[in-house]
């Protein structure tokens, strides 16, 4: 099998444009006549319906009910909380008229102005609190706990397919609590949701942490975040969950009267991932061949390649590919049945495996007359070399199928935990940790040294002066591991703890 045919160019060659030609190759998606905006393909958008499926069943185990809530938002909803309408302005699409009519040179042109100015959602924190604010009167109504799933849209500077679109794919969860306590444990529960799903089935070794002040949601009074490193060793947001205290209850009036007859202000939360988890699972996992996904998210787990070289043969290929696809569909894994695809194309051998490779899914199974014969098929693991091939009987692969699948996902998980350990360092001082972060190639000015674990006084003046002089900021303070105190490289004041700096997507 030629290499020719390989993702081109390599990682090392250069990665952002890898990532492009690894989505390409794979037939994930691509972009839109809409500048910033993508089409979501099949095999892309079967990973997000995984996704969905599973983090739904996550969800009901704590009691969220899903729910769907209006795309346009009124513009004075937004302008009820200071610092939410501050920090997603920039992002904001408005729409200022009811239609469109046509003029007299025969133009489409903006017409019946709206009195009021709609925005397209960046997020529903707030036309959500004003229906909480009309369902909620009693502590009887309480917890009220919300999900939709949505599309929502900010307008991005630098787009990049899955990891930054105007209009993207997300679930928002919102909800209402009693106490600051409940309020806080469920932000805590989902943060831990978030980070579980990360590990156990995207195969993605997240670090979980509170973000900075200057780094918080708009309007939340703690942020929680899940944080991966690439393999250029930069970070990625996974998704985010927010203690929001009570300004969105006080800015929509979401009050409810509790058991001594007393009126308060509701405690609330908000909590999402996007389709960028797609982008992070394809940027961590995959390699020069094309995708690789881990088997317990991907499109459809194992293709069957029928092999025919002589004619009068493919009747009896095609039966036996048949009855293993049947009985191996009759296999639960993780919760979903084996989805088995045979690649039955009147198309070039090679050419069809190259295919398979590139698109990642986990496992290919080669049959022939002579693999019949001996009631055998020939097994290939996305997760190695495509040069790595096993023969496995029929029983042993019925038997062992899960086990395999599993051995795949826990490989993709430890390379992916190994590189990212491997690329933390700890730095003590301000001119080491500038060399960090300083390229050593100009002509790929994104390869850097990784993750620094440093110290920091919690000024955030030091935030910003790193972020202007290395486009570097504080990705979390990390949740667990050790609490050493420090001091501070960059004044020499007391640190209670290290923090993870790292240039981001």
């Amino acid at each position: 099998m030629s290499n020719k045919t390989a993702i081109t160019p390599t990682r090392e060659e250069n990665y952002p444009e890898w990532y492009q030609q690894v989505i390409k190759a794979a037939d994930l998606a691509e972009n839109a006549p809409v500048r910033g905006c993508m089409v979501v393909k099949p095999w892309g958008y079967k990973l997000w319906e995984n996704i969905q499926f599973q983090l739904n069943q996550e969800f009901k185990v704590i009691g969220v009910e899903n729910a769907y809530f209006p795309l346009f938002i009124p513009l004075s909803y937004l302008e009820k909380e200071a610092k939410h309408v501050e920090g997603f302005a920039k992002e904001c699409a408005v729409v200022t008229h009811h239609r469109l009519e046509m003029n007299k040179e025969g133009k489409l042109v903006p017409a019946s102005p709206l009195e009021e100015p709609l925005i397209v959602r960046p997020t529903s924190e707030m036309i959500i609190a004003e229906m909480f604010s009309k369902w909620i009167t009693s502590y009887r109504d309480l917890p009220l706990k919300i999900n939709q799933w949505a599309n929502v849209v900010r307008w991005e500077m630098r787009p990049r397919i899955f990891l930054r679109t105007a209009e993207f794919l997300w679930q928002e969860g919102h909800t209402v609590h009693a106490t600051r306590e409940e309020a806080q444990e469920q932000a805590l529960s989902v943060h831990a949701i978030y980070n579980r799903f990360g590990h156990e089935v995207l195969a993605l070794p997240f670090i979980i942490g509170e973000k900075t002040e200057s780094e918080r949601f708009p309007g939340a009074d703690a942020t929680y975040t899940i944080e991966a490193m690439m393999q250029d060793r930069k970070a990625l947001q996974g998704g985010t969950s927010h203690f929001l205290g009570q300004h969105f209850s006080k800015a929509s009036n979401i009050k409810f009267r509790t058991a001594e007859g007393n009126e308060e202000f509701g405690w609330t939360t908000s909590w999402g991932v996007t389709t960028r988890l797609i982008g992070a699972m394809v940027m961590t996992h995959s390699d020069d061949d094309g995708l690789v996904l881990p088997p317990r998210i991907a499109s459809s787990h194992i293709v069957i390649l029928p092999v025919i070289h002589k004619e009068g043969t493919g009747d009896e290929v095609f039966s036996y590919c048949n009855k293993l696809a049947d009985a191996l569909r009759k296999i639960s894994y993780h919760g979903r049945p084996l989805e088995v695809i045979i690649d039955t194309r009147d198309i070039r051998g090679g050419e069809k495996t190259w295919g398979w490779i590139k698109k990642g899914i986990p496992l290919r199974l080669e049959i022939g007359p002579r693999d019949i014969a001996e009631d055998k098929v020939m097994l290939c693991r996305r997760d190695q070399s495509h040069k790595e091939k096993s023969f496995v009987r029929r029983d042993e692969l019925l038997e062992s199928i899960a086990d395999i699948l599993d051995d795949i996902q826990a490989t993709l998980y430890q390379k992916a935990l190994k590189y990212r350990d491997e690329n933390i360092v700890k730095i003590d001082d301000k001119e080491t940790f500038y060399a960090f972060f300083t390229p050593k190639n100009k002509e790929k000015p994104e390869i850097h040294g990784g993750f620094a674990l440093t110290h920091w006084c919690g000024d955030p003046a030091v935030e910003e002066r790193v972020k202007e002089d290395l486009n570097v900021t504080i990705r979390c303070i990390p949740m667990e591991g050790e609490k050493e105190k420090g001091i501070c490289p960059f004044t020499g004041k007391a640190s209670p703890q290290r923090v993870i700096f790292a240039k981001a997507y």
